[in-house]
């Protein structure tokens, strides 16, 4: 005789969801036009990344955010600064880390551990791409693609983390 209770049963079948949200930072830039290498020079990024943040519950995490937004957009100090205008289509609306203030980052960044959110990246040094560039094109004359740089980190950050869940969004 099967003693598993009805809430058991019903644990068992309410499927195992994870939420991802992925950005990147940096960028892709390697070469100019003639071919020079860019990384190292004034405004070029030294890294490329890309990862991943798993919020256990996405819409008490808006809430949270929302919560800290109309904060910040109430608070006087903050009444002068062209991105907490409504206008200018930046933090006013949605943070972003290269258009906040770092006041503005700290309270994000505050909450985030508070939200059960768990950070994954993958790097690549751009340095290494550009000789890993180099040979390519020495020894195939093809040109490394963005795309494909993008690809393989993706694949290396959920490697072992997609199959954790029934449904990953």
């Amino acid at each position: 005789m099967n003693s598993t209770s009805e809430s058991e049963k019903e644990i068992k079948q309410t499927p195992h969801v994870r939420h991802f949200f992925v950005d990147e930072a940096g960028d892709m830039t390697l070469f100019d036009r003639k071919g020079r290498v860019l990384v190292g020079t004034e405004g070029v990024s030294r890294f490329f990344m890309v990862g991943f943040t798993e919020i256990p519950d996405p819409a008490q995490a808006a809430k949270e955010i929302q919560a800290i937004r109309v904060r910040l957009l109430a608070d006087p100090y903050f009444h002068s600064v062209p991105s907490m205008q409504a206008e200018q289509g930046k933090t006013a609306l949605a943070f972003h880390a290269k258009n906040d203030l770092p006041e503005v980052r700290r309270e994000v960044f505050t909450l985030l551990p508070k939200l059960g959110c768990k950070v994954q990246i993958a790097i690549r040094r751009k340095h290494v791409l550009v000789r890993e560039a180099q040979a390519l094109f020495r020894y195939r004359q093809a040109k490394i693609r963005a795309d494909d740089i993008y690809d393989n980190l993706i694949s290396r950050l959920f490697r072992n983390v997609l199959h954790k869940a029934d449904e990953n969004r």
